[in-house]
């Protein structure tokens, strides 16, 4: 069993940065990738970006340029750097990791979920 905590959510205006973080703990050993997932209200969860075991990074189109993750593997944890925040950026972000390392892209593929941080961007 794989536990996640998310935390560095928060109210920001457009064009600030959050760094939000994601730790893990229990059975890690068996996580191949960790992602970041986000739901606004009335939307799908939708991808933001994942990384696997071995560095492999994907990001969502809208995205691309503004959000980076990284991975501290001593600490278990893994970061969201968003920058130029926007209001339609405003959504719950939520940590996942999964046992496999294909269809990262889909909410369905991973196994263990956080329990969500808040964002909110005022414009």
């Amino acid at each position: 069993q794989v536990h996640l905590v998310e935390s560095g959510g928060g109210l920001v205006q457009a064009g600030d940065s959050l760094r939000l973080s994601c730790v893990a703990s229990g059975s890690t050993y068996n996580i191949d990738a960790t992602a970041w997932f986000r739901q606004a209200p009335g939307k799908e969860r939708e991808f933001v970006g994942f990384i696997t075991w071995n560095g492999g990074i994907s990001y969502a189109d809208f995205v691309k340029g503004r959000f980076t993750i990284s991975i501290d593997n001593a600490k278990s944890t893994v970061h969201l750097q968003m920058n130029s925040l926007k209001p339609e950026d405003t959504a719950v972000y939520y940590c996942a990791a999964s046992r496999n390392n294909f269809e990262l892209i889909t909410p369905e593929t991973y196994d263990y979920w956080g329990q969500g941080t808040q964002v909110t961007v005022s414009s």
